[in-house]
């Protein structure tokens, strides 16, 4: 099989997951600058248009044909507005394994949206590329990510001590890093079983091409 992943759209009922493109770079650099998102990732701050067309040019293509993962733009299947990101990283081939991770914009939080593209996402990997684990680590803090975990099926495998390093706002309105712990979460195929019926529109979970 191969061990490059495809260009690939998924379609849910609310959401369409596909490539980044060069139009998503003022929405996706404004989403890198949320707090949110500068708290618990590793984005240079401030994030640049440059540093969004860097990532959708250069970094996300190298990504995709070196076979280490896959970048994939969240958006809204109505308005085609940037809801969020999916990544796959550390994609391991030999095993069929990946490592998930996802970032929704401020705007699009408590929808459900990152829930339902990890799930079809997770779908999609299992189903169509024969995956047998895809692993998500969480900021011990982090609890609306932990919550995207759970949500889809996610088992927790146990604690990374002192493996995260988060970021806090220091006095003089700077970023400052603060260590913390790792919850490690496994997905496995039979995992899923049951896990779209808890989240809404789960029926449109299965497009891909």
């Amino acid at each position: 099989m191969s061990s490059t992943f495809p260009n690939i759209s998924i379609s849910t009922e609310r959401l369409v997951l596909r490539p980044l493109d060069e139009d998503d770079v003022p929405a996706l650099a404004e989403m890198m600058n949320d707090e949110q998102v500068a708290a618990w990732t590793d984005v240079p701050q401030p994030f640049t248009e440059a540093g969004a067309r860097h990532w959708i040019t250069a970094y996300a293509p190298a990504e995709r044909t070196s076979g280490r993962g896959l970048d994939l733009a969240v958006t809204e299947f109505l308005t085609q507005r940037l809801v969020g990101v999916i990544q796959l990283t550390k994609t391991d081939w030999h095993i069929r394994a990946t490592e998930l991770s996802y970032i929704v914009a401020p705007w699009a939080r408590g929808e459900g949206y990152a829930s339902e593209a990890a799930l079809a996402t997770a779908q999609w990997l299992f189903g169509d590329q024969k995956f047998e684990r895809i692993e998500l680590r969480t900021a011990a803090d982090n609890t609306a990510s932990q919550q995207v975990a759970q949500k889809i099926g996610c088992i927790s495998e146990g604690v990374l001590r002192n493996a995260c390093i988060a970021h806090v706002r220091t006095a003089d309105g700077t970023w400052a890093d603060l260590r913390t712990d790792f919850i490690v979460w496994s997905l496995l195929p039979e995992d899923l079983e049951g896990a779209g019926e808890e989240l809404a529109g789960s029926e449109g979970f299965t497009s891909w091409n």
